[in-house]
């Protein structure tokens, strides 16, 4: 048998990978496409075993959902929370990158580390003391008070990210607008910032992902004036049990926005992330 060649040798790796990857993705994009088929289908059929692959699809589910609550309210609700945390985490975190990436203290790295490690407590730990601070300050059940646990909860991730993106950044150029007589601000609002924008924008989406998808305060912090879509979805989950066609419906109405919002803004996503990859 003849040896294969290195150009056929490459097209087999390259076939190989990108199957791989193709199955990598049907694998994550299963649960979601299985449970916009249960929204189609009635009760009765949603929780039929063996499970219904093939079935009158309906809409009884969405038009029932309309019926019982305002969904753009609490759409609304979750752009208004989401948006808002991201702006405010990105003001707080762009000023402490900076400082921690061009005027670095011995303790920077710990600060670094100390800020990540409070992702590692758990919400559950401090749900009381932050429940009565949220009640005697009257934040309890508005966009305010969500969109002020949200920056905290977010923002250690995003300081790290725009901080490696800061470190990215070329020095030497910061130094030549120094010497040309640029102020701090002028070098961080006209240098810094439009250098590190990919990697800036990237964090804005993660955090904005990041705030759609948490439930854990929302459903505890809120009750429904300012209930974003994540307690939308926990309200189809009654004493009666699970009606899970009418859940699959409303979970599906609630990830489309974000789904449709990261798959218009991934190549964004991708070039900020792997901003500063290569010199």
């Amino acid at each position: 048998m003849a040896p294969t060649s290195p150009q056929a040798s490459k097209l087999y790796r390259r076939l190989f990978v990108t199957l791989l990857g193709w199955l990598a993705a049907g694998i994550l994009f299963f649960p979601i496409f299985w449970m916009f088929l249960t929204s189609l289908k009635t009760e009765a059929a949603a929780i039929s075993l063996p499970p219904q692959i093939f079935f009158q699809p309906t809409l009884e589910n969405y038009v029932n959902i309309q019926e019982r609550a305002d969904y753009f309210a609490f759409a609304m609700n979750s752009v208004v929370i989401s948006v808002g945390s991201t702006l405010l985490a990105l003001l707080l975190a762009i000023p402490a990158a900076y400082a921690m990436a061009f005027f670095p203290t011995k303790r920077t790295k710990g600060t670094l580390l100390w800020m990540l490690s409070t992702k590692m407590l758990p919400p559950v730990g401090v749900l009381v003391p932050i429940y009565i601070l949220f009640r005697d300050s009257g934040l309890l059940d508005t966009r305010i008070g969500l969109a002020l646990i949200y920056t905290l909860i977010n923002l250690p991730i995003v300081v790290w990210m725009i901080y490696t993106f800061f470190k990215d950044v070329p020095k030497d150029i910061l130094e030549a607008g120094r010497m040309d007589g640029a102020s701090t601000q002028q070098e961080v609002f006209h240098v810094l910032l439009p250098l590190a924008l990919p990697g800036i924008a990237s964090t804005a989406l993660l955090a904005i992902i990041l705030s759609w998808n948490e439930a854990f305060w929302s459903l505890n912090l809120t009750t429904a004036r300012s209930a974003p879509l994540t307690t939308f979805i926990a309200s189809f989950s009654s004493p009666q049990g699970l009606f899970w066609a009418q859940l699959s419906a409303a979970s599906s109405m609630a990830i489309a926005p974000i789904l449709i919002f990261g798959w218009l803004s991934q190549r964004q996503l991708v070039r900020g992330l792997t901003f500063g990859a290569v010199k």
